[in-house]
């Protein structure tokens, strides 16, 4: 991150200037960074088209006028900091025009050029728009935009270029930023995390892009229709516009396909299924069916219409995400709609038809170029796995949408079991304020679950980078239940680092099961056994994993992973038990193999590098370091079963 200094008092005028050429020459050299500037500067709610084509013609139009010495001089032949001086006059045009097309036209003002579209470059026919990056990128381009234009810039330097906050003041106010507007840019970019590295994404190069078509069916249609007359192009314009009289735009919905009666109701918001907030109370069943249609744009027909459409036939330019086993086809008939609403600079759409859980997003201000779909599969949900679907996502934080019959959220690390939790404000439609979300943490120095408050139990549940938080259990296979109490919370607090492993794997639940505990040769201590399941929405595809946890001095440190399997049965309902072992070195530096089994094994046994047997669940053989033994047991009726793997 470039060096923070105080900003100057007053800049210094320009020095005297040197010819064009040396302008030209730097526009040449650098004409995709001065564009990405631009880019990066525009505001966001021209539109990815819009911004692209601005970019590109303020980059083109950064050449001074004449060949000598004018009012807008370039610097002398070399700047202190060092810049090229023909760079940095093109970039210091560059930035003028891009903070003067952020200005808001006012109806006495004259527009300034910067203001208007840009009369070159122009493409007829086609959309362009830069590449799609990360959820990253797109979070970062979202709390971009609620910046000021000398704020974005201020960020983009500091990112982009490198320059120290001396440096970046100067470059604004040569840019025609008033000295105190630019110190308070510099302060609310400081609001902004540094996420410098993002900003060389091909999400924000808008000089490689992607082109797409403007909607094929209505310019053959119009075309079609002038050759007739211009008065019924009128009339069938002014019919397409009507409500009812016409689908309306799609946003970024793919050009339609053959209609159907049960298509046309699946594409219509007004047969969208709504139900009433207190249906939930008189219900038999207590699952997202009952939820209510909630947020302050559940009546914006032309956002719904929008969210229905690229549903049904979602463009190339719509970013669609699918939690594994979960179809991404349309709907069968007209869904049940959850939410509608803005959430964090995107409008948010949830929407249910009895398999799945979809949320559409697009930019709060109707631009549906960037629209992203997220299908979730939510089958056979009952009130404890329906308590809340994740709304929004930025900056690392989540959002929640919570169930009707949540009372109370809060927030509780689990690697600090003793600190409590604290309570999250939600708002009247039951929107929780932002989150930290471990999902996209880099590192696990904390883990915050939400704990939700119903007239049942407090539940817990964590975020996994899907729309449908997973539940976290502790307890027998055959009887799980919420986590409670200082034990169980002190087990998951050395268990929650291992979740990355099944993030983004469609995981319903996961499972804490202490199932034995041993003491320790040589009198170390007692050491617990844990085996941890993840379930799946499909039921196929379970991940199980074994862990020891030796006694520690650190709070929540992970325990060692003595065992992994997916797809199995162990440790889960149909096949309640497991085992498990390890090579362990004593305080003494004596290497043993550990194992342990659950209550079902009579007897255990080691074969190989170390040989070994012992009656009973629980097993300790001396051995070498780095030795592979083979590990084995026999239940209670005699059946003789392998260790997990």
């Amino acid at each position: 991150m470039p060096t923070k200094q105080a900003a100057p008092a007053a800049v210094p005028s320009s020095p005297p200037s040197v010819d064009v050429e040396q302008a030209e020459a730097a526009l040449v050299e650098h004409y995709p960074r001065l564009v990405r500037i631009a880019y990066l500067v525009l505001p966001p709610s021209l539109g990815r088209n819009r911004r692209v084509l601005t970019a590109h013609s303020l980059a083109q139009r950064s050449l001074p006028r004449g060949r000598g010495a004018g009012p807008e001089a370039i610097p002398a032949p070399r700047r202190p900091d060092g810049t090229d001086p023909g760079y940095a006059y093109v970039r210091g045009r560059v930035l003028k025009s891009a903070l003067e097309a952020g200005i808001p036209l006012v109806r006495k003002a004259w527009p300034k050029r910067a203001q208007l579209p840009p009369l070159l470059p122009q493409v007829w026919g086609l959309r362009l728009f830069p590449r799609s990056g990360g959820a990253d990128e797109l979070a970062l381009d979202q709390r971009l935009s609620t910046l000021s234009g000398p704020a974005r810039a201020a960020y983009v330097l500091r990112g982009l270029e490198k320059l120290d906050d001396t440096q970046v003041h100067r470059a604004l106010t040569e840019a025609g930023v008033a000295g105190a507007d630019a110190q308070a840019a510099l302060a609310t970019a400081d609001g902004v995390l540094p996420q410098y590295e993002l900003l060389a994404s091909p999400e924000f190069d808008p000089c490689s892009l992607q082109a797409r078509p403007t909607d094929l069916m209505r310019r053959r249609q119009h075309g079609r229709a002038a050759l007739v007359a211009g008065a019924a192009l009128l009339v069938c314009g002014a019919l397409l516009t009507l409500p009812g009289g016409g689908w309306g735009p799609d946003g970024a919905a793919a050009p339609s396909y053959a209609q159907n009666p049960a298509a046309e109701q699946a594409l219509d918001p007004g047969k969208l299924t709504r139900v009433a907030p207190a249906a939930w109370q008189a219900s038999s069943r207590t699952d997202f069916s009952v939820w209510p249609a909630r947020g302050d744009r559940a009546d914006d027909t032309g956002l719904l219409r929008r969210a229905l459409a690229v549903w049904a036939r979602p463009g190339s330019a719509v970013r669609v995400s699918a939690t594994p086993g979960t179809a991404s086809g349309p709907a069968m008939g007209p869904p049940q709609l959850l939410f509608a609403g803005t959430v964090d600079q995107a409008a948010v759409v949830l929407l249910y038809d009895g398999l799945r859980v979809v949320r559409y997003a697009e930019a709060a201000d109707g631009d549906s170029s960037g629209a992203a779909l997220d299908f979730a599969r939510v089958d056979g949900a009952d009130a404890a796995a329906a308590n809340a679907l994740v709304v929004g996502r930025t900056d690392g934080n989540v959002r929640y949408l919570t169930a009707p019959w949540v009372r109370e959220a809060a927030v509780r690390d689990l690697l600090d079991p003793a600190a409590g939790s604290h309570r999250v404000r939600r708002t009247k439609d039951g929107v929780t304020d932002p989150v930290p979300s471990p999902a996209q943490a880099g590192s696990c120095t904390s883990w915050d679950a939400l704990e939700l408050r119903d007239d049942v139990s407090d539940r817990l549940m964590t975020d996994l980078g899907e729309l449908t938080p997973a539940r976290l259990t502790s307890g027998t296979p055959s009887a799980p239940h919420d986590v409670k109490g200082p034990a169980e919370l002190a087990s998951w607090a050395r268990t929650a680092c291992l979740l990355p492993g099944v993030r983004s794997h469609g995981v319903r639940s996961v499972n804490s099961w202490s199932y034995a505990r041993q003491v320790l040769p040589e009198d170390n201590g007692t050491a617990s056994w844990v085996c941890t399941r993840a379930e799946t929405w499909r039921g196929t595809g379970s991940r199980a994993l074994a862990q020891f946890q030796p006694p520690s001095p650190k709070p929540g440190a992970p325990g060692a992973i003595a065992a992994r399997s997916e797809s199995t049965p162990a440790c889960g309902v149909r096949s309640p038990r497991v085992l498990a072992g390890v090579l362990w070195k004593s305080r003494g530096g004596q290497w043993y193999v550990l194992a342990a089994g659950s209550s079902q094994f009579a007897s255990l046994a080691t074969t190989g590098g170390a040989e070994g047997s012992a009656s009973g669940r629980f097993l300790a053989v001396r051995a070498r370091q780095g030795v592979q033994a083979e590990l084995n047991g026999r239940l209670r009726d005699g059946t003789r079963v392998g260790a997990l793997r």
